[in-house]
């Protein structure tokens, strides 16, 4: 398959004062032409900084020390911002978390839209006017031609994140990135919302990396999963693969942790410990201080790579 995204042994530092932090640890992986990635992890495990970076996001005091993005066979990790704004929000955009802090409150939904077309390309009003329209149709929202002048805190929660959906589809993106696109909506219209980012996937061949904590709703959703730890990728694989027999210790517990997987009492499992900050990551495998399996060898640091279980683990007691 044609690769869309790939990113070879990306590092990504937070220098504060006289110490250097790293988010991201020599993340390597990729995403084809149509497919569909989650990230997994806990908060603090390095996802959405690994979001950010693909576009280049990162601000002061963060960087990207080391590595290489790669879109299409373009090195976009060493743009310039004029050349990465060329990027962004045209050919890989990004849905956020919250939509009331994506959305502005003081402009109306038709100017924002407007405002993204004409950002990244040149045309009459009346043929933006018609891509508008046409993006809203496509994520259902009723009566487009009312919605363009109405303002965010006039939607609900779930049209507000299907808003901020139509917004990234203005510019037929080939890559779409969802930051945790689902966390302040309810259960019934996650679902809607996942639906609608399948469909979407299929109808409009867009590649998405999907970023959340959830395993239950990557499962649903994506093709392969990258499971990761205190910045690195600790486990990837095809999602069933993943989901039916996972191999690293905090897939495992991650998976154990879900809902409905609770003791015949109702009570959940859980991963011991939480996950170390980034000034505390322990030597040798990050995860040690957590894992039930954890030996000598153990403070050495793991390499990630495929097992007779055909996934990719960094992990040394799976073999």
């Amino acid at each position: 398959m044609d690769k869309l995204l790939t990113i070879n042994n990306l590092n990504v530092d937070f220098t504060l004062r006289s110490t250097t932090l790293r988010a991201v640890n020599n993340v390597s992986l990729s995403v084809n032409k149509s497919e569909r990635l989650g990230i997994v992890g806990e908060s603090g495990a390095g996802k959405s900084v690994l979001g950010f970076s693909i576009i280049n996001l990162i601000s002061k005091p963060g960087r990207i020390a080391s590595g290489t993005v790669m879109l299409q066979g373009e090195e976009i990790s060493s743009y310039t911002y004029e050349q990465m704004r060329q990027i962004r929000g045209n050919r890989i955009s990004m849905i956020f978390q919250d939509p009331m802090m994506t959305l502005n409150p003081v402009l109306t939904i038709g100017e924002q839209m407007r405002e993204t077309i004409n950002a990244h390309a040149s045309m009459s009003a009346a043929d933006v006017d018609a891509i508008c329209l046409e993006k809203l149709r496509k994520v259902y929202i009723p009566s487009p031609e009312k919605r363009l002048d109405q303002y965010p805190h006039e939607f609900s929660g779930g049209m507000r994140q299907r808003i901020i959906i139509a917004i990234s589809l203005l510019t037929n993106p080939s890559l779409i990135i969802a930051d945790e696109p689902t966390t302040a909506l309810d259960v019934t219209i996650q679902a809607e919302i996942m639906d609608l980012l399948l469909e979407l996937c299929e109808t409009e061949h867009m590649g998405l990396i999907l970023i959340t904590h959830d395993l239950a709703v990557v499962s649903q959703v994506t093709q392969r999963i990258a499971v990761m730890y205190a910045g690195s990728i600790v486990e990837q694989g095809a999602t069933e693969q993943l989901i039916t027999n996972p191999q690293h210790p905090y897939t495992k517990g991650l998976l154990g942790a879900l809902p409905q997987r609770a003791s015949r009492d109702g009570r959940l499992n859980q991963i011991p410990g939480v996950m170390p900050g980034l000034a505390k990551i322990p030597e040798g495998c990050s995860f040690r201080n957590r894992c039930s399996l954890a030996a000598d060898i153990c403070l050495t640091q793991p390499v990630l790579e495929e097992k007779t279980s055909g996934s990719q683990v960094a992990c040394h007691m799976v073999k």
